[in-house]
């Protein structure tokens, strides 16, 4: 089966994006990275350096120090799909960190984010 086209992109170009959806709904960047400190175990130095490095979402996953055990409560539809129905694991964790991105985005507090 041929990868998908998103594990090549770049996540110093998706982070962006991120910050600016957050951002248009009156969150912060600071929030952004707290869901991505969560939900992989980065720090503020280790985000930095994926993004300086310019490493792809397959890479940004795959190198990530601690992939949060409770990942798997995150539930819902992101691009049509049921989060927890994809089988792809890498394309899992891209979508989970949508779906916490877009929860954000809809004003859910953040204790509730952090399942």
């Amino acid at each position: 089966m041929p990868e998908h086209h998103v594990f090549s992109l770049k996540f110093a170009k998706v982070y962006p994006l991120y910050v600016a959806k957050a951002e248009r709904k009156n969150r912060t960047k600071e929030e952004v990275d707290q869901i991505i400190f969560w939900l992989t175990g980065y720090d503020q130095t280790g985000l930095q350096q994926q993004i300086d490095r310019e490493n792809d979402l397959e890479t940004f996953f795959a190198q990530a120090p601690a992939m949060n055990p409770n990942r798997s409560r995150i539930t819902g539809v992101v691009c049509g799909v049921r989060v927890e129905e994809i089988k792809d694991p890498l394309m899992q964790n891209i979508r989970q960190l949508d779906k916490l991105i877009d929860e954000l985005a809809k004003g859910k507090a953040m204790e509730k984010i952090l399942r």
